[in-house]
């Protein structure tokens, strides 16, 4: 029984070694944590996290390119309206010289088609 008692001891006295240096380890453990290996990061990853991939445009592009296109817009709207003035001048003229008393032309009818199809086309394209 001697014996049990001597190996009961030892065994509380460790334990509760255990328990007093237990803070001290995980302390010293927290204090030096394992290295943690970052990932490298895809050359196809967004620039900007927040932000989802293909929407990182800057807004100054954004607003650059439109303007571009509104001029651009521009350009080919006046000169679809030069094409339609030329056009209506054209049809003017030939009224102008038929008889106002016979039947128009087959020829007269396309050109105000050629014409309404033209303005619809510029309406459309000033929509945008």
């Amino acid at each position: 029984m001697k014996n049990y008692s001597a190996k009961l001891g030892i065994i509380v006295i460790c334990f509760v070694g255990i328990l007093l240096a237990a803070p001290k380890w995980i302390g010293a453990r927290q204090q030096h944590p394992s290295p943690v290996i970052k990932p490298i990061p895809s050359p196809n990853a967004p620039k900007n996290e927040n932000v989802p991939q293909g929407l990182d445009v800057t807004l100054a592009s954004k607003e650059e390119k439109k303007q571009s296109l509104d001029r651009q817009n521009e350009q080919e709207i006046r000169l679809e309206v030069q094409r339609l003035y030329a056009m209506a001048t054209e049809l003017k003229d030939e009224v102008d010289n038929t008889n106002s008393y016979a039947v128009l032309n087959v020829s007269v009818l396309k050109r105000t088609q050629e014409i309404e199809k033209l303005a619809k086309q510029i309406r459309d394209r000033a929509k945008k």
